[in-house]
């Protein structure tokens, strides 16, 4: 389980250290996309990537082909340097805001990657009593 959150900075070669735990579980080689809801970065292994998708091959043709188009065309493939940092093209980098601070936040089955003010900023806007109450609505 992808879990915590890590500090890290790109480099000026768009490299970001991937942390070990994070590295174990999403194995050699992982997809980053956009998110579909906010400016950040999404990260999965290959198999929850292909079971993140799994639910649009489903889809009438038009909208699967749609959403598989953007979806998968605003994604790459990573593998792990022996520094355990990965490349992440400067489009992904500019939609995400991200310049050189960065929160890797593991969401259990996938991770995000946010640029830290970004990340900041969502943290101090969210409604903490709107979430209390779903999450006591899901016996939680």
């Amino acid at each position: 389980m992808l879990a915590s959150n890590f500090k890290h900075n790109v480099d000026a070669k768009n490299r970001l250290f991937v942390p070990a735990k994070y590295r174990e579980e999403l194995g050699n080689s992982f997809v980053v996309s956009r998110s579909i809801r906010g400016n950040y970065l999404k990260v999965h292994s290959k198999s929850e990537w292909e079971k993140y998708i799994a639910p649009i091959k489903l889809l009438p043709r038009k909208t699967s082909e749609e959403a598989l188009r953007f979806l998968i065309g605003n994604s790459i493939e990573v593998s792990p340097d022996s520094q355990g940092r990965i490349i992440i093209p400067g489009e992904m980098l500019k939609f995400a805001h991200i310049t050189k601070e960065t929160v890797i936040i593991g969401c259990g089955d996938y991770a995000e990657i946010w640029a830290e003010q970004s990340y900041e900023n969502d943290q101090a806007e969210q409604d903490m009593e709107a979430l209390r109450m779903a999450l006591e609505d899901c016996g939680l």
